[in-house]
């Protein structure tokens, strides 16, 4: 499996070794691929796949204390590389890394993470600290 789709055992320990308290944010970048690659062959577009991941595994990101904090719907790229685009991209937030984890862990999310993996090209999975917003630019730095 690449690493643009899932996270590699060294990224997975790395985000282990951060402090496990307190809420976080996962920037998600979705790339989906135009038919999905599931491995019985069946037929269905990327868009249908991530549907199917999303319907299946939704029920357990709630039960864990996931929500989505906010969700925006591309249009171009102003930095970066001009080929990447995305076609979905949102934070989901959860009360806690170790509530990650155990979604992750869930044996009904991990059937439907199936579906994940044959929809997406590529993508970005980014752990955030949430910082109080509205005090001016840059002040978390």
């Amino acid at each position: 499996m690449s690493d643009l789709i899932n996270p590699t055992k060294e990224q997975f320990a790395a985000f282990r070794a951060l402090p496990d308290e307190g809420p976080i944010h996962m920037l998600n970048l979705i790339r989906l691929r135009g038919r999905a690659a599931y491995e019985d062959g069946r037929a269905a577009t990327g868009a249908e796949a991530y549907q199917a991941y999303a319907r299946e595994s939704g029920p357990v990101f709630e039960r864990v204390g996931g929500r989505q904090h906010w969700i925006g719907r591309f249009d171009c790229i102003v930095i970066g590389p001009e080929e990447e685009r995305w076609d979905i991209a949102f934070i989901a937030e959860y009360p806690n890394p170790g509530a990650f984890v155990e979604m992750l862990r869930d044996p009904v999310y991990r059937e439907a993470v199936k579906h994940r993996t044959a929809a997406v090209e590529e993508s970005r999975l980014i752990r955030l600290k949430p910082q109080q917003s509205g005090q001016g630019f840059g002040s978390v730095l």
